[in-house]
């Protein structure tokens, strides 16, 4: 059974009431994969708005593995010293990976975050060295349009971060830079300039899905289920 792993921040984690696009992907990969697939993590919660705090359960339609590395507020500077005993221990193969937007928010320059990306990347293989890390540049969001300096770290960093997979990528434990979905517009996709809305959860699965069907051969083309 192929085990994926997600680890991200607010965008991956989402909040009380929604589907989020884990349970978008799961759909995909239960209706296309061909293999038996779950998905692992030491979390399953969702972001509950009315107490801050990573405590519910109320999930759109909970019928789906819901485990996940995800947090609301934390990016590739929090993941880094976990990434190594969580992929131990929940015997991780695949790492479907969505950070940066709070790191360079709040945390750390371009420079600095891919430098924790290369950090992350070796804690995973030392735990699985055939792990398989597929990593999605930080989306543009409001602040992206409201913050200058913000906008060019933004860039810089993803730029750095397509470098960073190229020059690590191995055949034997691949890194895989996964394009941002074409048609995101964070006016029609997320319901406060950052968050996705259903369809912005349908668009992150689905560069998500592409991206592994056509580098890794995993599931199918991607097609939204109803």
């Amino acid at each position: 059974m192929l085990r994926f792993m997600f680890v991200g921040d607010s965008m991956t984690i989402g909040s009380a009431g929604e589907h989020t696009w884990r349970y978008r992907l799961w759909q995909h990969l239960r209706d296309s994969h061909g293999r038996p697939f779950t998905f692992v993590g030491p979390r399953e919660t969702l972001h509950d708005p009315s107490t801050d705090e990573p405590v519910s359960y109320s999930y759109a339609d909970p019928d789906f593995p819901r485990a996940h590395l995800a947090g609301w507020g934390e990016g590739w500077h929090h993941m880094t010293p976990l990434i190594g005993e969580t992929v131990r221990s929940c015997r991780a193969d695949v790492l479907l990976v969505s950070l940066g937007l709070i790191d360079l928010g709040f945390y750390t320059n371009a420079e600095q975050t891919a430098a924790n990306v290369r950090a992350f990347v070796a804690a995973a293989r030392s735990a699985n060295p055939r792990i398989r890390i597929a990593v999605m540049p930080v989306l543009h969001n409001i602040r992206v349009d409201a913050d200058e300096t913000f906008a060019e770290q933004v860039a810089h960093f993803n730029e750095l971060l397509a470098k960073t997979a190229a020059d690590l990528d191995d055949p034997g434990a691949p890194l895989l830079f996964v394009p941002p979905p074409p048609a995101y517009d964070f006016h029609t996709d997320t319901y406060d300039g950052t968050h996705p809305n259903e369809s912005g959860e349908h668009r992150i699965a689905g560069a998500f899905a592409e991206a592994l069907h056509e580098e890794w051969g995993l599931g199918g083309p991607y097609t939204a289920a109803s």
